[in-house]
């Protein structure tokens, strides 16, 4: 049976940083995907915004690992020449009973240490973005957007360039912890052959499918396996260039951050994610819920035209909240969880989990440091 050192499942955009991170730290790593390129799930499927962090409860991972990994993140794109802008976002409030939800986020984000706000009148934000409506706004100065598979082609660049080795069609099938080592059975997705290897190190950062994997480890006590619920998020593009240039955000909804603007790298608009609670992976975007959609646009944006809406795509976060429960942090589960040595299971890492990658990388590989 081949042995080595750190095995990461999943090529997203946070197993692609640990794997970055873990081969730099001089460990041999093999990064295991079932599908037939990286980066095809979760990390496909978002807006691609680089998070300010001032929504996320002060002290928690997600605060944390937000602020610390923005800052990382846009000096890492700085540094490799990844496409990204910081171009602002504008929260915004459309009646006056949402102003004290945009003074409570303004504190939270002091608390949490999220940077520099602005409070604007109505007459600041129309200046700013004639096109809008909103009784007041805070502008976030630190968000901002980036080329998400132009990152995680670097992040494996990185990751190669150290010495870690990818496999795709690769799906981990069951697994077995022994005294000193975790056993993984795979399945090839194309022919079907079935191989055990071993490693020292498991990385369990396979996104929608991280429960499931936890669950298949033989070994690991099922109490530490958390329930998963799937939020599926949906968007709408209009055609042509939508009249703004910063991210246009609502005051947020339960389950997600409401029906936002959000702009790509060539200024093209793009709305949603939505909130819709789904049994399985399902990506199909139902044309009948852009009039929804129209309600929520227009209340921060009344000139949107007719029949401009267009279905998009979707993607589904991997909450470990369900409706009507308060949003769960990460949750990074080591060793002094479990008492497994070696292993780190990655769960509910949906928003803002682009923009903490490289901190979460940090994180998980400092945890596996004493396991030499």
């Amino acid at each position: 049976m081949e042995e080595v050192d750190c095995i990461v499942a999943g090529t997203g955009v946070v197993g692609l940083a640990v794997a970055r991170a873990l081969a730099g730290r001089g460990h041999e790593v093999l990064v295991l995907e079932a599908a037939d390129a990286i980066g095809t799930g979760i990390s496909s499927r978002n807006s691609e915004v680089i998070h300010a962090g001032l929504y996320y409860p002060p002290g928690s991972l997600k605060a944390e690992l937000c602020v610390a990994g923005r800052a990382m993140l846009y000096g890492y794109c700085a540094e490799r020449g990844i496409a990204h802008r910081r171009c602002g976002k504008l929260i915004v409030a459309t009646g006056a009973g949402q102003e004290q939800a945009l003074a409570a986020i303004a504190d939270n984000a002091r608390a949490s240490g999220a940077g520099e706000l602005r409070q604007l009148t109505a007459a600041e934000a129309r200046a700013l973005e004639p096109a809008l409506s909103c009784t007041a706004a805070l502008l976030s100065p630190q968000t901002g957007i980036v080329d998400s598979h132009a990152l995680m082609l670097s992040l494996l660049g990185d990751a190669e360039a150290a010495g870690a080795m990818l496999g795709l069609n690769t799906e981990i099938v069951s697994g077995r912890i022994e005294a000193d080592r975790i056993v993984l059975t795979t399945r090839n997705a194309q022919g079907g052959d079935i191989f055990e290897i071993a490693t020292r190190r498991l990385v369990n950062a396979a996104g929608l499918g991280a429960v499931a994997l936890a669950g298949a480890l033989d070994g690991l006590d099922p109490r530490f396996v958390p329930a998963l619920r799937y939020a599926k998020g949906n968007y709408f593009s209009v055609a042509g260039r939508a009249p703004f240039r910063h991210l246009i955000y609502p005051v947020p909804e339960p389950g997600g951050l409401g029906i936002h603007l959000t702009l790509d790298l060539n200024g093209i608009a793009r709305f949603g994610p939505d909130v819709e609670w789904v049994d399985g992976l399902d990506y199909a975007v139902d044309p009948a819920r852009a009039e929804r959609f129209y309600g929520a646009i227009r209340t921060y944006w009344p000139g949107l035209p007719d029949d401009a809406l267009q279905p998009a795509y979707s993607g589904i976060r991997p909450k470990l909240s369900g409706p009507g429960e308060a949003n769960a942090d990460f949750v990074i589960q080591g060793p002094k969880a479990h008492g497994i040595a070696g292993l780190v299971n990655l769960f509910g890492i949906e928003s803002p989990g682009l923009t903490s990658c490289l901190a979460i990388a940090g994180r998980v590989a400092e945890s596996l440091e004493t396991k030499k």
